[in-house]
């Protein structure tokens, strides 16, 4: 086959809520243009976009998959997209390499939270969009309440292309507002063309109407037209949405059902015929300086591609997607990696259709590929023929709240843990990892519970590497808050030289976060070759605090007398007399437990704010201010202090209060004193430790 060129190239992404058809609309798409010969179904785990075991294991989308397909010599790359909010992170790489977005909608469900955020995500990424209102075959279908409440929900850009014909709950067909033609299905998914029926006449040239107001806006041939009620051609309105999708201004709807292909026919037609090449883009986002910049588009210029996905396979190695943002990609290449610096040879590249691989010689400028065993070049990674540094505009993920800690169940797997996690690192930047010195467990942190099964899952399958996911620890402190005089003496004979050391230290509340060691010894007493002994043995001790047992901080220490012995005396000794003299003064010290707290800010909207506000008040965090959100319109930030041991559930318990729509950022401050009655079970729990030990 001839290499595509970049004008025949479309990159949709398809998003929507989950359920709502992403998947299917993929498969049925494939099927149409015969690059399969029978539809699989998600459920069964058998489509072509849901290849990999944990998604057939599962039945639904969890990664980005591409499927291309050929239709009237256009070359779709259709990158369907995971509906859960967990694996939002393939959405963000899908949206980095698309050109424009088709966004499911169920007809019966109608606008739903994954449907508002799809066109939030779109419209960040700044690309146009269209909906397929998928299902249509379902009784419960409410056609008109699905376009209004687009309508209402998207705004004036969003107008009707091709409606149902509906008698009750059942659809007879469909019309193409556009041509004035009707679409009559058979069982078999075939259709035949004809005129609209009489009785469907009033309602289509009412919708008519709104598609054409929408059209008309971007030609103003079209707007006199328009306004004189003259007669509009099928090219004159395409043309016209061809300029509306490319700006943004037009997001046609179109009806249909993937699984009994209606109007899938109609929807290639259409992304072929006026949804935009990656060379109408005219140009690509840099990173230069610090800075976000342009740099334009050339089909002939110099190579560079960006690497927008890893898949960490056992069996082939790290595979590596990419698109080609400039000039033609051979297989006879070496580019350099910009981010790393070394250079990179391309022996094969490949297109990918689902998991199957067809090696190609070349790929112009706005297609996507794939190749393997690139040693050095990892996601968000540009590499160039260029000698000028040109790093294209990184994906950036959504930080990961939800911790767990990992524990293996089998003894001696902790090193093919961290190996196995390294790998998988690679394929999803929204796992992050922590192997936590402190409270001595390794963490690591997610989306949300169905992320982190399926990193579990991936663990044992790929890694063969049994873990459990328990509670995180959290790492508290301990100081105190009354001044006290205390004595250690470590005196012991063995035979030859015994052992003598001899301190008296006053304990008091410090104002350093670590150990603030004085002494105000006389004649003396002690002498100064002993001091750095005495020091490293109360840091030494700090390490475990009388309550719990976790590290004491603001801790001053005054070494104000004691004794020696010219023989026996050693560092060894002052260092135990130093121990002995913490252990003797700090239970009397008023020790208390201290409690990390960190900075919350909460994304939600206005209606849901009363909501947030009384959940964080059971956590015992403190709201330090409401304010009007600038980047979404309709949306409150809510600023607050809440302690790190009260946040454990809030990626979980946020989401399923804004049923999706919140997000949060959280930051540790400080430590702060606990109130007694955690404090007290927080000791308990520990001692309830220390004995299992």
């Amino acid at each position: 086959m001839d290499r595509i060129t970049t004008d025949s190239i479309r990159n949709v992404c398809l998003l929507g809520h989950s359920g709502s058809g992403k998947t299917s609309l993929a498969e049925a798409a494939l099927f149409v243009t015969k690059a399969i010969d029978r539809m699989g179904k998600p459920t069964d785990g058998t489509t072509v976009c849901d290849y990999d075991p944990e998604e057939v294991k599962r039945g639904f989308s969890l990664y980005t998959a591409i499927a291309p397909v050929m239709w009237k010599n256009k070359k779709i790359n259709f990158i369907d997209t995971p509906g859960y909010f967990d694996f939002v992170g393939e959405v963000y790489q899908a949206l980095r390499v698309a050109d424009s977005a088709v966004i499911t909608v169920d007809a019966k469900a109608g606008v739903e939270v994954g449907t508002e955020l799809a066109w939030d995500y779109a419209s960040d990424a700044g690309i146009p969009k269209a909906f397929f209102v998928n299902k249509s075959d379902d009784p419960e279908a409410n056609f008109s309440k699905v376009l209004d409440e687009l309508k209402e929900k998207f705004g004036i850009s969003v107008c009707p292309l091709i409606i149902p014909m509906a008698e009750g709950h059942t659809v007879k067909g469909f019309i193409n507002l556009a041509s004035k033609k009707s679409y009559m299905f058979d069982k078999n998914g075939k259709y035949t063309e004809g005129e609209i029926p009489a009785e469907y006449e009033d309602q289509a040239t009412e919708l008519r109407s709104a598609l054409l107001e929408t059209a008309a806006e971007n030609s103003e041939e079209l707007m006199e037209k328009f306004f004189a009620d003259e007669e509009i051609s099928e090219k004159e309105v395409i043309d016209a949405l061809r300029l509306g999708i490319k700006t943004c201004s037009a997001a046609p709807v179109i009806f249909g059902s993937a699984t009994n292909v209606w109007c899938v026919e109609q929807l290639l037609s259409f992304i072929a015929d006026t949804f935009p090449s990656f060379h109408d883009r005219g140009s690509e986002k840099v990173e230069k300086d610090g800075e976000i910049k342009e740099v334009p588009i050339e089909e002939n210029g110099t190579t560079s591609i960006f690497v927008f996905k890893t898949i960490a396979d056992p069996f082939v190695g790290k595979m590596s997607f990419f698109k080609v943002m400039n000039g033609t990609l051979t297989n006879e290449m070496s580019l350099r990696n910009v981010n790393s610096g070394s250079t990179e040879k391309f022996g094969h590249i490949y297109t990918i259709r689902g998991k199957k691989q067809t090696e190609v010689d070349a790929l112009s400028c706005g297609d996507i590929g794939m190749t393997a065993k690139l040693s050095n070049t990892n996601t968000n990674d540009t590499l160039t023929a260029s000698s000028t540094d040109i790093v294209y505009k990184k994906i950036v993920y959504p930080e990961p709240y939800l911790g767990m800690a990992v524990t293996p169940k089998a003894k001696g797997d902790e090193d093919k843990i961290s190996s196995g996690i390294a790998k998988l690192l690679e394929e999803d930047y929204t796992i992050r990892f922590e192997n936590n010195v402190e409270t001595k467990q390794l963490v690591v942190y997610g989306l949300g519970d169905i992320h982190l099964d399926v990193f579990t899952s991936k663990l044992k399958s790929r890694f063969n590497v049994n873990v459990e996911l328990t509670k995180p620890k959290i790492a508290y402190r301990e100081t105190i808050k009354k001044t006290v005089q205390a004595e250690g003496k470590h005196k012991k004979q063995t035979g030859g030289h015994g052992q003598y050391g001899h301190v008296k230290i006053t304990f008091s509340p410090g104002e350093a976060e670590g150990l603030t060691f004085t002494e105000s010894v006389v004649g003396g007493a002690v002498p100064k070759n002993f001091f750095p002994a005495i020091e490293k043995g109360l840091l030494e001790a700090m390490q475990k605090g009388v309550l719990a047992g976790y590290p004491v901080v603001h801790l001053a220490a005054n070494l104000y007398d004691g004794s020696y012995h010219e023989v026996d005396s050693s560092e060894m000794a002052f260092k135990i007399a130093a121990s002995l003299a913490y252990k003797d003064g700090l239970p009397r010290a008023n020790p208390v437990l201290l409690e990390p707290v960190g900075e919350l800010k909460v994304y939600v909207p206005d209606s849901l704010v009363g909501d947030v506000i009384g959940d964080l008040n059971k956590r015992r965090g403190r709201v330090l201010g409401m304010t009007a959100y600038e980047g979404k319109k309709g949306y409150q930030l809510v600023e607050a202090e809440v302690p790190k041991a009260e946040m454990l559930d809030y990626p979980t318990v946020l989401r399923a209060m804004t049923q999706g729509r919140g997000w949060f950022t959280y930051k540790f401050v400080r430590y702060e004193e606990c109130p007694a009655a955690v404090a007290q079970k927080v000791i308990a729990e520990a001692k309830q430790e220390a004995e299992k030990e």
